[in-house]
């Protein structure tokens, strides 16, 4: 079994169509999305016109959730400028997608960990911002109620593998979309990637058990970092130009 994983498209159009072409390429068929597809000051409206008729099993993100459990007046800076894109029909796909699903009984699919959308699994934040790979015993609890032998996640635009003790394996995509961002929960941090590359992986079913090959995709990323300048949110700019937070 073979099959790729994105996340973390965030209204870069221009990415995911990079992205669904290497996958092409590659010779991939099937493909998962972790969430957080629309939010961002760039084309909400293409990317779901272009992930709604894609053959693949979604997951909902916390952006997605934000986008259709409030009132927009309640969204924050990246919901608002996506919500106004976005058709009812848009809206109403999103709120039929689950918040966890499980990948032909091998891999379980969710946003940042099983039980909240919103928390960060394999990283810890520091207080002083620092952001290392988080504990494995921390890791594993919430891996504890999970069968399968593949666990894949996003939310924190971060290319990441984390093999447990017992052999299961959770893997991180990275982001397609969002190379950088900065954020303040649990404490004010900065997140980069490093290189504006849109991100994806591959994963195949071995007979010694599940390999990952991450992806790093080039695409037309000074467009869409004009796109993000033109639309009033300069740091977001800033990571699709280079993959640095400055």
């Amino acid at each position: 079994m073979r099959f790729a994983a994105i996340a973390d498209v965030h209204g870069n159009h221009l990415a995911l169509e990079a992205v669904l072409a290497d996958i092409r390429a590659q010779g991939v068929t099937d493909i998962v999305n972790l969430g957080d597809m629309a939010s961002g000051p760039l084309d909400a409206r293409k990317t779901m016109d272009l992930l709604m008729p894609l053959e693949a099993m979604h997951v909902r993100g916390n952006h997605d959730r934000w986008l259709i459990d409030r009132p927009p007046e309640k969204m924050g800076a990246w919901e608002r400028p996506a919500y106004a894109q976005l058709e009812a029909d848009h809206r109403d796909w999103l709120r039929a997608i689950p918040a966890t699903a499980v990948y032909r009984d091998q891999a379980f699919l969710c946003h940042a960990t099983p039980d909240d959308d919103n928390v960060y699994w394999l990283e810890s934040v520091a207080q002083d911002g620092a952001i290392t790979c988080a504990p494995l015993d921390a890791i594993e609890k919430l891996a504890a109620d999970i069968s399968q032998p593949l666990i894949l996640c996003g939310h924190t635009h971060t290319a990441r593998a984390v093999r447990l003790r017992d052999g299961r394996l959770i893997v991180n995509p990275g982001s397609v979309g969002s190379p950088g961002y900065s954020y303040d929960v649990p404490h004010p941090h900065v997140v980069e990637a490093g290189t504006p590359d849109a991100r994806y992986a591959i994963l195949e079913q071995r007979s010694a058990g599940w390999s990952v090959t991450f992806r790093h995709v080039p695409y037309d990323h000074q467009a869409m970092a004009a796109l993000a300048r033109a639309n009033g949110d300069g740091e977001f700019a800033a990571a699709l130009a280079t993959g640095w937070i400055r």
